[in-house]
């Protein structure tokens, strides 16, 4: 990794969390405006589902098809999340999981730390952060993204990233001004809807590569680490079934029991229902019953 990647992406680590400590202070003590939330929300939905519906379930997994506009719109969405290029983000996953948990894993807690306390937490902050500033962006793109990078639109989209990021803060920024009429107002939105925002849904991401390999439970019989974090599921909108996932990688849907909450499955189910998504990949229950430790 360059130096310029990690001070990049120091600066995408630092500087959300700056600002959240920052809104914590400017508004202790009174109520955050109603426009606040309201671009709080819906950056949250939308650079959240573009991470796990886009980059994930369906960039990496393939777990359904769908319209190549949608594709593009879900790769820009996921962008203003501020987790990397899309072409990137997606190599570095398929990475981990062809290595989940062994040698080769980008940001896996329990490769080559020590035994004890000290090794756990070491390993802890290497998943959940650690990694940025090491292994991060680092995974081949012809050998573990090659159909990404063979599309001219995506190629596009993953060099576009700065400004995609810059229009996940402009968005806020002009809902604030748009609800507010002012550029107090709108300055505010920026701080909730744009760096907050970045930072809640950065460690929320960054969890399921630590909490979700390390605390939490596992019912099927495979060799990684992965868990299941159910305290995680609504922030994550499913990401946090994460043992499942790693059971059944394709899967449109990782919550696979009833009350295992999965918002993004809920959102691919909406997109088939209107025809804009096909081929979505469902387990059959015989199949996780076949998979399950004994």
């Amino acid at each position: 990794m360059t130096r310029a990647q990690r001070s990049a992406n120091l600066i995408a680590v630092v500087l959300p969390f700056v600002a959240f400590i920052g809104a914590l202070l400017l508004f202790w003590g009174r109520w955050v405006d109603a426009s606040d939330l309201v671009a709080f929300g819906v950056m949250y939905l939308i650079a959240g589902f573009g991470v796990t519906v886009g980059f994930h379930r369906l960039l990496t997994h393939r777990s359904f098809q769908t319209y190549k506009p949608v594709e593009y719109a879900f790769a820009a969405a996921g962008s203003m999340a501020v987790q990397g290029p899309v072409i990137d983000w997606v190599a570095d996953h398929r990475k981990h999981h062809a290595h989940a948990d062994e040698e080769g894993d980008p940001h896996s807690p329990h490769v080559d730390f020590e035994d004890g306390w000290r090794g756990a937490l070491r390993g802890l902050f290497h998943a959940h952060m650690g990694w940025l500033f090491v292994t991060q962006g680092q995974a081949r793109r012809r050998k573990h993204a090659p159909d990404l990078v063979e599309d001219r639109g995506m190629r596009i989209l993953s060099r576009s990233f700065l400004w995609l990021a810059l229009l996940g803060l402009a968005i806020p920024f002009l809902v604030g001004l748009a609800l507010d009429q002012t550029l107090a107002g709108a300055l505010s939105a920026l701080l909730w809807g744009g760096l907050v925002r970045i930072f809640l849904q950065h460690h929320v991401t960054w969890s399921i590569n630590s909490v979700c390999h390390f605390f939490g439970r596992r019912r099927f019989d495979i060799e990684d680490q992965s868990t299941n974090v159910f305290w995680l599921a609504l922030l994550s909108f499913g990401e946090s079934w994460h043992h499942n996932h790693h059971a059944f990688p394709r899967s449109a849907r990782h919550g696979l029991r009833w009350w295992e909450i999965d918002i993004s499955a809920l959102l691919i189910g909406a997109l088939e229902r209107l025809g804009l998504a096909w081929n979505v990949t469902r387990i059959p229950l015989e199949r996780q019953q076949a998979k399950l430790a004994t």
